[in-house]
C-alpha cells in the first residue's frame, strides 16, 4: 500500500510516498505561504498533491489543533490566519477521491517514531520536541492519548513560572516561553543581539564566551524542570527528545544529566533517547495514520 504523505506547517510542506515499511520515494518541499492565510496553504497543498499518483490514501500532518475524527484545524494561530475551521479531509477527498486522514503535527512526529522510530520499543512514552515552541504527543498502552475533546499534549503550556513571561496563547510563564529553541536564541540575543540562530549561539559559546554559556545553562535548567514534571506525571517507559537543537553534540546528555538531578529516585528508570526520524518524522506519521495499529504484536 502506497500512502502519499504531507506535512504542513507555517513555512512550507513537505511530502512524499510512503509504503506500509517505511520508505520514502518522490519528495519534495515546497512554500507553505502560512503568512497568506489557510486557503493559500491548501491552494499550494493541492498544487503539489496534483504531481503525485500511485497512491491508496492521503494522511496529512497538520501545525494547529485538529480534529481528526472531522479531518479538520479545529484552532489554528496567527502564523496561519484563517486557518482555524479548515475543512481538510473534505476538500481533499472530493479532490481525490481517496480516503484522507489528518493529524495534529506533534502526534503526528509521534506516531512515526512509535512504529518506526524511537517509540517503538515502547507502550508508554512521551515524545517532546523544543523547537519554535515545545510540542508533545502522549502515548500509553501503544496508543496515542488524545484527551476528552482530542487535545491533549499540549505540554508547551505547562506552567513553568506563574508570573512569568506572556505567551501567544495569552497566559503567563508557559514552558515553550522557556524550554524552546526560539526562547533560548531570544534570551541571547539580549547579551548579544548579532546572533541570528542557535548554531550561531553554540558556535560562539565553543568560542569561549561565558554569558552566554550561562544563557545556556539557565535553559538547561529550565528544560529539565518541565521534563522532569512530564516523567512524575506519566511515569513513561521513555522520553523522546526532538528537535534541530538536539544535534548539538553532548546536549542530550546535558539536558538528561539535569532531569535526572530533579527525579524522584523511584522514576530514575526512565530512558531518555534522541527522536529518530528527524524531519521525516511528521510524514511517517501521516503515513501511519491509514496502517494498522501495531500494538498487539509489540
Amino acid at each position: 500500500m502506497n500512502i502519499l504523505a504531507a506535512d504542513i506547517g507555517g513555512t512550507s510542506i513537505k511530502i512524499a510516498l510512503v509504503d506500509e515499511q517505511g520508505n520514502i520515494t518522490r519528495t519534495q518541499e515546497v512554500p507553505s505561504e502560512g503568512k497568506r492565510g489557510g486557503p493559500q496553504v491548501m491552494k499550494n497543498l493541492k498544487a503539489a498533491l496534483d504531481t503525485y499518483e500511485g497512491y491508496e490514501a492521503i494522511g496529512i500532518s497538520s501545525a494547529g489543533q485538529v480534529d481528526s475524527e472531522k479531518g479538520m484545524i479545529r484552532y489554528a494561530n496567527e502564523n496561519i490566519p484563517g486557518y482555524t475551521g479548515m475543512k481538510i479531509r473534505e476538500i481533499l477527498e472530493e479532490r481525490y477521491h481517496v480516503p484522507v486522514k489528518v493529524e495534529n503535527d506533534v502526534n503526528a512526529a509521534a506516531l512515526g517514531e512509535a512504529r518506526f522510530g524511537a517509540g517503538k520499543n515502547y507502550r508508554d512514552f512521551l515524545c517532546v520536541t523544543l523547537g519554535t515552541g515545545v510540542g508533545g504527543g502522549i502515548f500509553i498502552g501503544h496508543e496515542l492519548y488524545k484527551g476528552a475533546d482530542g487535545i491533549a499534549g499540549e505540554l508547551g503550556h505547562l506552567t513553568l513560572y506563574p508570573r512569568g513571561n506572556r505567551c501567544g496563547c495569552g497566559r503567563l510563564g508557559c514552558y515553550e516561553q522557556y524550554a524552546s529553541t526560539k526562547a533560548l536564541v531570544q534570551v541571547a540575543q539580549g547579551v548579544d543581539p548579532s546572533i541570528s540562530s542557535g548554531r550561531d549561539l553554540f558556535r560562539r559559546i565553543e568560542n569561549g564566551n561565558p554569558r552566554l554559556k550561562e544563557v545556556l545553562e539557565s535553559w538547561l535548567v529550565d528544560v529539565a524542570l518541565g521534563l522532569s514534571s512530564l516523567i512524575h506525571i506519566f511515569n513513561p517507559e521513555a522520553l523522546i527528545l526532538g528537535g534541530g537543537v538536539l544535534d548539538r553534540p553532548g546536549l542530550l546528555e546535558d539536558i538528561e544529566k539535569k532531569v535526572r538531578e530533579n527525579l524522584m529516585a523511584s522514576f530514575q528508570g526512565v530512558v531518555l533517547q534522541k527522536a529518530a526520524l528527524g524531519n521525516h518524522a511528521g510524514l511517517m506519521g501521516a503515513a501511519s495514520l491509514h496502517l494498522p495499529s501495531e500494538g498487539a504484536e509489540a
